[in-house]
């Protein structure tokens, strides 16, 4: 087994990354190609994802290290532009490490289906009837899609509500539906659309929605970790953190950048993996908000050792099977590195990368601050965008953190020097 905690591995040139993680996880020589971009992705495969392709837009494909998950280390692929996430979430995950990393847990693979009816004389006994019809409905959506019901999964119970609105009321219908190892948008709309006609006899109304749910709340990702004090920098670094965590519990302008933090390593996970980061975001929003105030994602609690006790819960609709996941060759090797075999160690994984983005920003805030941990990362892309060459620009850096200015005007100032042969302070 592969062992993720890798001392140095940031250090590591990006072919001596790539060779690393290759070898560790047996790739192949044409994998290892696609991972480099040596073989082009079809801009063929690209037309049949979406209309009116005229090009592909690369990210960058990170490697966080250091998480040890239910026991087993895992490599976690991320995807992502923005700089330090996936040096943070490896940070974090250190400090988990030696304390037995993260453990996680899935409430289940249900997700809905709403119906929506309009135009009933009687809503309420119109419910009635529905529930009182609810085997057929789950025939008919079953009959849809044989080979998950094969699987295990398919149409298992309804729920009906009568909504009053503003001009109407209105009749509608969850399917629960057990999608398994597929995230199951596909599945759950075609059921809702199967089954709508009925719908509509039963209840003397008419359909007009048919659409899944991304509120997963019958799909909730759950993971906890402690982090030893003494690697997050001493007990008032822990106490500052449990603080920070209380202003978001409390605040909704700090809980909505809080949670921000959480979904840059999540959406990196849930993109890498090819699965729907928009489906992921509004629902891990909307959990945030069910009490009726948004709040955090996570909890922070200092246990009786004096570490930090860390954990998150939030909807997490991913699938290993259907859409970019089997379509998008990297999305297939990133499953191959997190070396997942179910919806729900997927779901777990990514659950516990929230977790560790989660404690490693607010670490930064609570120590030195945001900005430092993001000075050199940041002043290495302004150098880039200054016309820096690959073999000026670790000069470059270091001179802008050494004088804490990372200004663009600054760094362009820096390049023109070092082109011309003067290094000089301000």
């Amino acid at each position: 087994m592969a062992i993720s905690r890798v001392s140095g591995f940031f250090k590591l040139s990006v072919e001596e990354r790539l060779n690393f993680i290759t070898n560790e996880l047996k790739f192949n020589e044409e994998e290892k190609n696609l991972l480099l971009g040596l073989t082009p992705f079809p801009i063929k495969t690209a037309s049949s994802m979406i209309e009116n392709a005229v090009g592909l837009m690369p990210i960058p494909l990170g490697i966080a290290t250091n998480f040890k998950i239910n026991g087993k280390d895992r490599f976690i692929p991320m995807a992502t532009e923005e700089p330090s996430v996936v040096a943070a979430a490896s940070n974090a995950a250190k400090a988990a490490y030696e304390k037995g990393g993260f453990f996680t847990s899935l409430s289940g693979s249900i997700m809905r289906g709403q119906i929506q009816v309009l135009d009933i004389a009687d809503p309420y006994a119109a419910m009635a009837r529905i529930y009182e019809k609810k085997d057929k409905i789950l025939e008919i959506c079953n009959a849809k899609d044989p080979t998950l019901t094969s699987l295990g999964g398919g149409a298992i119970d309804i729920e009906v509500n009568v909504i009053k609105a503003t001009n109407q009321s209105m009749l509608v219908i969850h399917l629960l539906v057990d999608t398994r190892d597929a995230m199951g948008a596909n599945a759950v709309n075609t059921m809702a659309e199967a089954v709508a006609p009925f719908i509509e006899t039963v209840t003397s109304g008419r359909v007009v929605l048919r659409i899944i749910s991304n509120l997963a709340d019958r799909r909730l990702a759950r993971a906890r970790a402690v982090f030893s004090a003494e690697q997050l920098g001493g007990t008032a670094i822990v106490k500052n953190i449990v603080s920070a965590f209380e202003f978001a519990e409390y605040d909704p302008y700090r809980a909505v950048t809080h949670n921000k933090g959480i979904m840059n390593g999540i959406s990196a996970v849930v993109l890498a993996t090819g699965n729907d980061t928009r489906a992921v975001e509004a629902g891990a929003h909307a959990y945030a908000s069910v009490s009726g105030r948004y709040r955090s994602l996570t909890k922070w609690e200092i246990n009786q050792d004096g570490d930090l006790s860390g954990s998150i819960e939030l909807p997490m609709a991913v699938g290993i099977v259907g859409g970019a996941t089997k379509s998008h060759p990297i999305a297939r090797l990133a499953l191959k590195v997190l070396d997942i075999n179910s919806a729900e160690d997927l779901a777990g994984s990514i659950a516990a990368v929230g977790l560790a983005q989660n404690l490693a920003a607010m670490r930064a805030l609570a120590a030195e601050g945001i900005q430092k941990g993001h000075m050199a990362l940041h002043a290495r892309n302004l150098a880039m965008m200054a016309g820096a060459n690959e073999n000026e620009i670790d000069q470059i850096v270091q001179q802008a953190v050494k004088e804490k200015d990372v200004r663009y005007d600054r760094i362009l100032d820096l390049t023109k020097q070092i082109q011309m042969g003067v290094v000089n302070g301000k």
